[in-house]
């Protein structure tokens, strides 16, 4: 039975606060399987690139020659296609890094009513290919790598349908509601020296149960804040609403600036340089960019892109060009600053929602609030459970 004091704690609690706790309880036995699996595969992904790079090193990396400079890109492209095969290289990636190979890729989507993510997708291969001698020193096939299908089952659950963004997307929002209604829960009611200490403070010489309890309050307080800003950088690939809400509130507009449309000119057919050009203006226009991204041309009349980032796994502020492929001219040019604020914001979301936009220490951040985040159903619900069986003695 319910004893009268607990019954007269209950009384105090304003409707405000009796909402806000019954929301956190059931929503969070509801929602909490699919917030510590969302939580968790955005752990794992965090450190991919590391990882990778630790593990394939040699394939990764060359040892420079001294005064050596790369080959043509052309040359680099025509070796890495001759790897692939019949698929056909449609992005590749530059590094000034004198000891990164670059990467040529070839990616093609399958079925496009498939509900899977393995059926709605051909190929997604990368060749990495040393820059100075042309070898091509590995070929991963990302359709089945292991960081690609962990970041499929954070996007979708791996589901192609829309449903499966949709159901991340709705967990996401549930877990917003959580961590709200935890602040309000987790507030101190006054601020005798006692109470914060409870809050802010994990007693570690505890028993298990209030050891549990701060388990659940005090590092859910630390993270409400990164946790927030990883859940809504989230919702923008969820739902396209939130990312046009998003886009309109940075930008006061709804309507995004028109894109210019360019065509290559077909009457350079014997020109078989253009790509190399193209590469060197772009490389010439960006000097210090530790990344310049090409686009080759897809059609005839099609144009290459050159995308310039400021770092080498970061997408903000890229300066977009389009190139025309037999001339190697320069069609347009986007530098990041006459992008509007919605652009930049939405530019910038991937990066803010892996902690790369910090850097190391940025992951190291969102990898720990995340770690927390999947913590906090498991703790809560030991907490519920303990309460539960106490109730029934």
């Amino acid at each position: 039975m319910t004893s009268n004091k607990t019954k007269t704690k209950r009384s105090k609690k304003s409707t405000f606060r009796r909402i806000s706790d019954w929301l956190h309880l059931w929503l969070g036995i509801g929602a909490g399987v699919m917030v510590i699996f969302i939580a968790l595969t955005g752990c794992i992904y965090v450190f991919q690139a590391e990882i990778t790079n630790l593990i394939y090193r040699k394939q990764l990396y060359v040892e420079a020659p001294k005064n050596a400079r790369p080959l043509p890109l052309s040359t680099l492209k025509n070796n890495a296609q001759k790897a692939m095969g019949n698929k056909p290289i449609n992005f590749i990636s530059t590094y000034p890094n004198p000891e990164k190979t670059w990467e040529f890729g070839a990616y093609k989507g399958g079925d496009p009513e498939a509900f899977w993510y393995f059926d709605a997708l051909d190929y997604y291969d990368i060749a990495n290919v040393n820059p100075y001698t042309g070898e091509v020193t590995k070929i991963t096939h990302y359709k089945h790598e292991f960081f690609n299908v962990v970041k499929m089952l954070h996007w979708s659950l791996l589901i192609n349908h829309p449903i499966g963004q949709q159901i991340i997307g709705w967990s996401t929002i549930i877990f917003i509601i959580l961590l709200i209604t935890g602040m309000i829960h987790w507030w101190p009611k006054n601020l005798k020296k006692s109470n914060l200490d409870k809050s802010f403070k994990i007693k570690w010489t505890a028993k298990f149960k209030r050891l549990n309890y701060d388990l659940h309050n005090v590092p859910g307080f630390y993270a409400l804040l990164i946790s927030l800003i990883l859940a809504l950088t989230g919702l923008v690939w969820a739902f396209q609403w939130f990312q046009g809400t998003v886009y309109a509130v940075a930008s006061l507009s709804v309507t995004p600036p028109e894109r210019k449309t360019f065509k290559s000119d077909t009457l350079h057919l014997a020109s078989k340089n253009g790509m190399d050009i193209a590469f060197e203006k772009a490389k010439a226009l960006y000097p210090a960019a530790p990344k310049i991204a090409i686009g080759p041309a897809s059609s005839n009349d099609g144009v290459i892109y050159a995308y310039a980032y400021k770092g080498e796994e970061t997408y903000y502020d890229s300066s977009d060009m389009q190139f025309d492929q037999y001339s190697g001219k320069l069609l347009d040019h986007r530098h990041y600053k006459s992008k509007n604020a919605g652009e930049r914001l939405l530019g910038m979301n991937y990066d803010i929602h892996v902690g790369a936009i910090l850097g190391l220490p940025g992951k190291i951040i969102a990898f720990c609030a995340s770690l927390i985040a999947a913590s906090l159903p498991i703790t809560g619900f030991i907490i519920w459970w303990g309460r539960k069986k106490k109730s029934k003695g």
